[in-house]
């Protein structure tokens, strides 16, 4: 999941405070809706990456 990705599509503002050797660190802002969106996309790709495949039952044909 690239966090970063989907707080941009949400409609946040993502700023580039730092980079310390691989580190990097970054500033968040937006509007609340923004952040709205931004959870709703985190939730739904969470439930996507832990989905359990449903079995579905055999048909038989007559």
């Amino acid at each position: 999941m690239d966090i970063v990705k989907i707080a941009r599509a949400a409609g946040l503002q993502i700023l580039l405070d730092a980079r310390i050797g691989r580190e990097t660190y970054h500033s968040v802002s937006g509007s609340l809706s923004s952040l709205q969106r931004f959870a709703d996309a985190v939730c739904a790709s969470m439930a996507d990456e832990f989905a359990v495949p449903v079995e579905q039952p055999e048909r038989h044909e007559a």
